[in-house]
């Protein structure tokens, strides 16, 4: 169940589950970003050094997009979507 708290939407942590914890749609969307460019960087077959040279990034902020640890910028997942191999 996705509750609405203040223009935020979160999906709760299961409280039968200690180890769970509540997900907001920003954390959600961060992680699929962080997806996309971590699976189109593998799928070319490049390091994270080659990839982050490519989009012209740190590596240090390819590896942050990557872990979700940061949310990769529009402009960025562009890219990788028109980069990605196509199955």
């Amino acid at each position: 169940m996705i509750q609405k708290i203040s223009n935020h939407h979160v999906i709760p942590a299961d409280p039968a589950d200690p180890a769970d914890f509540a997900v907001t749609a920003e954390a959600m969307d961060r992680g699929q970003r962080a997806r996309l460019i971590r699976k189109t960087r593998t799928d070319l077959g490049l390091s994270q050094a080659e990839f982050a040279g490519g989009f012209q990034v740190p590596v240090g902020t390819l590896r942050a997009w990557e872990q979700a640890r940061a949310t990769a910028p529009d402009c960025a997942i562009a890219h990788a979507r028109t980069i990605a191999p196509t199955p």
